[in-house]
């Protein structure tokens, strides 16, 4: 029960505020605004929600020390996609024809930061959480990671190739992150920072959702397997191998703090916690 209200709320905020974004698409301003906003109010709503269905504190959100982690997220997202960027280009598959547009790169980085919060919250902060209750990280992580790639097959570009991407570079390892530091900052910066790179300041498809205008006037071309093709670089072998070390890097970090939970856990309405330092 208490994980349809957690998702029910979530969602809600998550619908209304895409639905808003959408209708300005046109106007890259109100969509900066409109996307920070929905990524401003989901937070709350979550912790609200955690506090009502659970009688604990939120602390997987909480206010102290989450601009540092949320940095670091953001820090890891942006040069994982710099180092993938670059590889590609390496191979003749990514071209600069000059300056993009700024305005759409602001109209991107609203609507990116509502999509990381949202989705983070989601699939990490709720459905990997409970069920890691109940069957343990491996599992958790496995099961989620799946269903976050196919989400993505209902976007304009989607492949079943690209929807597996995602699940491997994505869904395991933001997951893997979140196991690793108990804070869902770090996996949001993650998020956010990989979308922002991607398609902010690269102008590259973001998970089959059609090219982006963001500060750089580029195209890809060559092999699908290195540019990920109208999929977009997260379809590329490149971002493929980049977020399975990742994954094990994070996983490797929460074997070490003791933060992997293999058995069953009560269901007290408590997540497995540990101290952890960064």
């Amino acid at each position: 029960m208490r994980f349809i209200k957690q998702f029910l709320a979530v969602a809600a905020v998550a619908v209304v505020g895409g639905q808003a974004v959408a209708a300005v698409n046109d106007n890259n301003w109100l969509k900066l605004v409109f996307g920070l906003l929905t990524a401003a109010l989901a937070i709350p709503v979550y912790a609200w929600v955690v506090r009502r269905t659970e009688r604990r504190a939120p602390t997987e959100v909480a206010r102290e020390g989450g601009a540092g982690r949320l940095l670091l997220g953001m820090l890891i997202g942006i040069l994982m996609f710099a180092a993938v960027i670059l590889n590609i280009a390496f191979l003749g598959g990514y071209h600069v024809h000059g300056m993009g547009s700024v305005p759409g790169a602001l109209g991107l980085l609203g609507f990116m930061a509502a999509a990381a919060v949202t989705e983070e919250l989601l699939f990490r902060g709720i459905l990997f959480r409970i069920i890691e209750e109940r069957i343990g990280t491996w599992l958790s992580l496995a099961m989620t990671g799946l269903a976050f790639g196919g989400m993505h097959l209902v976007n304009p570009d989607a492949t079943l190739w690209g929807a597996a991407a995602i699940a491997i570079e994505a869904g395991f390892m933001l997951a893997a992150c979140y196991a690793a530091f108990r804070s869902l900052w770090v996996p949001i910066g993650l998020h956010f920072g990989w979308n922002l790179a991607l398609g902010a300041i690269f102008s590259a498809p973001v998970s089959g959702n059609g090219a982006s205008k963001g500060l750089l006037d580029a195209t890809f071309s060559g092999s699908s397997l290195v540019s990920g093709g109208d999929f977009g670089p997260e379809g590329s072998l490149y971002t493929i191998g980049a977020g399975i070390v990742l994954t094990v890097v994070f996983l490797w970090l929460a074997h070490r703090r003791g933060t992997i939970f293999p058995r069953r856990r009560r269901a007290t309405g408590a997540q497995p916690t540990a101290t952890v330092s960064q």
